[in-house]
C-alpha cells in the first residue's frame, strides 16, 4: 500500500520492550488507525509475534509491524529480546542490546521516513536520529502525571529527599531511596535517570502521557510547569476486547453465582511476582477475609517448574471451597473486572491496571511491589478510589495476612468501602466514559496541525 497516495498521516511508534509499555502504545496506535492514520509499529520479533495475536488484519489493515533486530549477546538469544519472563540479572544485557540496535533503527527511520516518531523513555537516541532526519519526535510516557512529575524532579534534584515542592504526595524514605536507586542503574554507559530526562527534554515542545485529565489535572499542570513543555493526556487507553466465550466462560459462570460486589480479583500483572512467603501470606489473608476471590498467580521463567500445590498452604483449596478460584498464568482481567460480582481489585498498581480499575468502576486494594507502583498506590489512596495494604516498617517491608484481610473486608464490606471508595470510583468511571475519545481527538488535531495537513 502506497500510503502517500492515500494522503494518510504516517506515525512510527517505538515502545520499550516491556508489555506494560507495548500495550499502551498499541492501544494508542489503534485509536490513531481508526482516524485514518497509517502506523508503523516497531519492536523485536518476539514482541511482534505476541502483538500479532492481538491484531486482526481486517480490522487494522493500516498497522504495519516493523521488526527491529537486536544483536544476540551472551545468554540473550532473540527469544529473550523482551522483558516478559526475563530473569532480572539479564535486564542490563537487554538494555545494552537495545542500545546496540541504534544503527538498525536509524536505517528503519531513514527508509520509512514517517511524518512523526512517537518514542518511549529508555531510548533517547531515537529522538536524536529523528532530529537528524528532520522528523518530529514526540515522547509518550506510559505512566501517570503524578509519577512522571515525581520521578522528573527526583532526577533533576539528583537524589531522594532533595525537596520536591510542587508535588504534595511524598513516598516514605525507604521507597524514595529505592526509586532513586532504580533510576540510577546504568547500562551501556547510560543510567535510566539520564535516559528518562533526555527522552522528555528532547521531545519537541510537548509530550504525551497515558492519563485522564479529570483525575490528574493538577499533576498534569505541575508536570508541564517543571518540564517546560505542553503535556497532552491521551486517556486511559484501556483495551476492552470482545468477550471470548471459549476462554472466559468458566470465569463468568463462576462469578454469576456470586452476589453483587462480593468478590475481589487478585492479580499482580504480567511482570511482577509474589515470593513464596508472600503467596502464603496472601492465601491466609484471603482465607481470613471471608470474601470471595479470583486469584491469578504467575511464576517467573527461571528454568524451574513450580506448581500451585507447592506454594499454596496445605489443604488451602479444600478450606476455601467455592469461595475462591485460583488460576495460574492468565485470566481475562478486563472481563472479570467488568462483572457485577466484582467489588474490589487487589492490584500491584501497575499504571495500566489502575486505569482498568478506575474505568470499570472497581475499588483498588493497593499492594505495590516495584518501579512506579508505590507512587501509583499513593495516588489511588489520595484520590479516594482505594486503600493500601500497609507493610511493616522494617527493612523487609513484608505484608501480613491480617492486614490483607482487614483491607479487603474494609473495601468490600466496611463502612468506608461502601460509602466512600465505591462511590468515588463509580463517579470517576462515569466521567471517564463521558469523556470518551475527546483526548484522542485533541491529539489528532495537534498532529495534523504539526504536519501542515490542515491549516491552523
Amino acid at each position: 500500500m502506497d500510503v502517500k497516495d492515500h494522503h494518510l498521516f504516517r506515525v512510527l511508534m517505538f515502545p520499550w520492550l516491556a508489555h506494560g509499555h507495548i500495550f499502551p502504545f498499541l492501544e494508542l496506535a489503534k485509536e490513531l488507525h481508526k482516524r485514518n492514520f497509517y502506523i508503523y509499529f516497531c519492536s523485536t520479533p518476539i514482541n511482534l509475534s505476541f502483538i500479532n495475536e492481538h491484531l486482526n488484519d481486517n480490522e487494522f489493515p493500516s498497522i504495519q509491524l516493523v521488526e527491529l533486530h537486536l544483536p544476540s549477546l551472551p545468554n540473550l538469544p532473540p527469544s529473550k529480546h523482551t522483558t516478559k519472563s526475563l530473569p532480572p540479572h539479564l535486564m542490563p544485557t537487554l538494555k545494552a542490546a537495545f542500545d546496540m540496535a541504534e544503527q538498525s533503527f536509524s536505517q528503519i527511520l531513514t527508509t520509512l521516513h514517517p511524518d512523526v516518531l512517537i518514542y518511549d523513555f529508555l531510548q533517547p537516541w531515537a529522538s536524536t536520529i529523528a532530529s537528524i532526519l528532520n522528523i518530529p519526535a514526540i515522547h509518550f510516557l506510559t505512566t501517570g502525571a503524578f509519577t512522571a512529575g515525581y520521578m522528573y524532579q527526583l532526577c533533576k534534584k539528583n537524589g531522594p529527599n532533595a525537596g520536591l515542592p510542587i508535588l504534595p504526595i511524598l513516598l516514605e524514605e525507604h521507597e524514595d531511596e529505592k526509586a532513586f536507586q532504580k533510576l540510577s542503574s546504568t547500562s551501556h554507559g547510560l543510567s535510566d535517570k539520564e535516559r528518562f530526562l533526555r527522552s522528555i527534554d528532547q521531545s519537541m515542545n510537548l509530550f504525551l502521557i497515558k492519563t485522564f485529565g479529570e483525575i490528574e489535572e493538577k499533576y498534569i499542570n505541575s508536570l508541564s510547569l517543571i518540564t517546560g513543555k505542553t503535556v497532552i493526556p491521551v486517556g486511559p487507553l484501556v483495551h476492552e476486547p470482545p468477550t471470548d466465550d471459549k476462554h472466559t466462560s468458566s470465569f463468568i459462570n463462576w462469578l454469576d453465582k456470586k452476589d453483587k460486589s462480593s468478590t475481589v480479583l487478585v492479580s499482580c500483572g504480567s511482570e511482577s511476582y509474589l515470593s513464596r512467603e508472600e503467596i502464603e501470606e496472601m492465601a491466609y489473608g484471603l482465607e481470613l477475609s471471608e470474601v470471595n476471590f479470583i486469584w491469578v498467580i504467575r511464576f517467573p521463567d527461571q528454568g524451574e517448574q513450580i506448581s500451585l500445590s507447592e506454594v499454596l498452604p496445605k489443604e488451602f483449596m479444600g478450606r476455601i471451597g467455592e469461595r475462591g478460584m485460583v488460576v495460574e498464568g492468565w485470566a481475562p482481567q478486563v472481563d472479570i473486572l467488568k462483572h457485577s460480582s466484582i467489588g474490589g481489585f487487589v492490584s500491584h498498581c501497575g499504571w495500566s491496571s489502575v486505569m482498568e480499575g478506575l474505568k470499570l468502576g472497581v475499588p483498588i486494594i493497593a499492594m505495590p511491589m516495584q518501579l512506579d507502583q508505590p507512587l501509583n498506590a499513593k495516588l489511588v489512596v489520595e484520590m479516594g478510589v482505594g486503600l493500601e495494604v500497609n507493610r511493616n516498617s522494617s527493612g523487609s517491608r513484608k505484608f501480613a495476612r491480617e492486614e490483607v484481610a482487614n483491607v479487603i473486608r474494609e473495601v468490600i464490606m466496611g463502612k468506608e468501602g461502601e460509602n466512600h471508595v465505591k462511590q468515588k470510583v463509580t463517579k470517576i468511571s462515569e466521567k471517564m466514559r463521558e469523556q470518551g475519545d475527546e483526548d484522542i481527538d485533541d491529539l489528532v488535531e495537534m498532529l495534523l496541525h504539526l504536519s501542515g495537513k490542515i491549516k491552523a
